[in-house]
């Protein structure tokens, strides 16, 4: 068997699967976030152990973990872990979706040598500009980094004793020259560290190390159980999903909303705010557009209402043409296309006649957008793909894809039911790392269904789009 471990900012979810690739046992131990000042988002990496240990510890009480070959980790990307020369963790981690270091990110993307070297804007919510924060506000923690970790290597740094990283989480943060797929001396040095400084780095489905014997032990596991490189929840989740080659596309609608496809080579757009990142797997690069509230905007609107989530998109019924409420889901800044930290979300057009079911369509179609948006800049960079297909928590809202599929004009498959998310996208790189197995293993999922456009709404979806990016010029005051 194989186990696959990913630290999302939620939640550390546990996936074993058999030799077949069948799940068959999971379990899950929820996180919080810490928002100490607006814009700031931060976790206590004991909190991250501490619910590796519940989850594992559930696993190992349903199951017999004795036959697990293999580990693998996905996990949030470019969260900072700032330890000490004594593996002390200096202060809490700064996570993805923190744009406290706004100025810092723009001061390094001023530096030409980051867009060209790591092929990426620097992002507020990259690693890089993190430490560059903690150097003008922090000093004294700052002088103090021994290492800098990102947030599942730190978790392989517990499981394992060692400072591992690997290519696809590596790229989120401003450090790595992206086409040779190793840190960059230069970079690290515009930011006062050295390579001494940071995890040495393998390939997702290599081996990074074996688990600490006591930890073997209290889980029921032999010893030795290797350690696979893993990657960044987004490159896991495409290994998951089989998005591993040239014109695969997936649409992933979590905390966060990504369009992320595949490529054979590296062929860098840092102008368009498009992420180029080296896969989970060796040779493959991959392409992607983020935007930062997809089930947050959904949850929003949801603590707003005072109703479940799950219960508002259930009661849509099928597909119709946007109304006259409009809503843009920048509750905490936007990356692709815009890179605005400080932009806010907004919610206009509304009137007597919006409901409740009115103002929930309204957020689902702004998300909507905001992926039109993200399928646009892939489309500048040259980057094609004929269909996508759906993952994450937002993808059981058929009218939620409905949408997408009308307003993006591509088929959006649904995989038969199960879990193909980053811990199975992690677990599969555990199976290649323990057994060898090449690329193939990341086979795509058996198609259950597939919602296709809806051609009598795309012009109306269409022209909300229009209204919706002229709407984000009135808020930044653009003609």
């Amino acid at each position: 068997m194989f186990l696959g471990l990913d630290l999302g900012t939620s939640g550390l979810k546990a996936v074993l699967i058999d030799d077949a690739q069948k799940v068959v046992g999971e379990a899950h131990a929820k996180l919080t976030v810490q928002r100490p000042h607006p814009g700031w988002s931060e976790q206590s990496p004991a909190d991250w152990l501490s619910a590796t240990e519940k989850a594992l510890d559930t696993l190992a009480k349903s199951h017999n973990l004795a036959t697990v070959q293999g580990i693998g980790l996905s996990g949030q990307m470019h969260g900072a872990v700032c330890v000490d020369a004594s593996d002390e963790v200096l202060r809490p981690a700064i996570l993805w979706n923190d744009t406290r270091s706004a100025a810092e990110a723009a001061a390094l993307d001023a530096d030409t040598a980051f867009r060209a070297i790591s092929g990426n804007i620097v992002f507020p919510g990259f690693t890089a500009p993190k430490i560059h924060w903690m150097a003008a506000h922090e000093p004294a923690l700052r002088e103090r980094i021994a290492r800098v970790f990102l947030p599942k290597d730190y978790l392989r740094y517990w499981l394992t004793g060692e400072a591992v990283s690997e290519m696809s989480d590596a790229s989120g943060t401003s450090w790595l020259d992206t086409g040779a797929r190793d840190w960059s001396d230069a970079l690290l040095a515009a930011s006062g560290l050295t390579r001494a400084q940071m995890p040495s780095l393998v390939e997702g489905s290599a081996v990074s190390g074996t688990l600490r014997p006591e930890l073997a032990s209290r889980w029921g596991m032999r010893a030795g159980v290797v350690v696979a490189g893993g990657g960044g929840d987004n490159a896991c989740s495409a290994v998951g999903v089989g998005v591993v080659g040239k014109g695969q596309a997936f649409v992933s609608l979590g905390t966060s909303g990504v369009l992320l496809a595949a490529t054979e080579s590296y062929a860098p757009a840092p102008e368009t705010s498009v992420h180029t990142f080296c896969h989970a797997l060796p040779g493959i690069w991959h392409q992607m557009g983020v935007i930062l509230a997809a089930t947050d905007a959904l949850e929003w609107y949801a603590r707003l209402t005072g109703s479940p989530a799950a219960q508002l998109t259930s009661e849509l019924g099928p597909l119709q043409a946007p109304g006259r409420a409009l809503f843009l889901p920048y509750l905490g800044g936007e990356r692709t296309p815009h890179n605005d930290a400080a932009i806010r979300g907004s919610l206009t057009g509304i009137e007597h006649v919006t409901d409740l079911d009115a103002g929930t369509r309204a957020v689902l179609e702004g998300v909507t957008h905001a992926l039109r948006d993200c399928h646009e800049a892939l489309a500048a960079t040259g980057t094609q793909y004929e269909s996508l297909l759906a993952v994450g928590g937002g993808s059981r809202s058929d009218y939620w894809l409905s949408a997408i599929a009308t307003s993006l004009g591509l088929p959006v498959e649904i995989p038969v039911a199960g879990d193909f998310g980053g811990a199975y996208g992690a677990a599969r790189l555990a199976l290649m790392a323990a057994t060898g197995a090449g690329p193939e293993a990341a086979r795509r999922p058996e198609i259950a269904r597939v919602i296709e456009p809806e051609p009598a709404l795309q012009d109306a979806f269409a022209q909300a789009h229009a209204r919706y990016q002229a709407t984000y010029k009135a808020l930044k005051g653009l003609s």
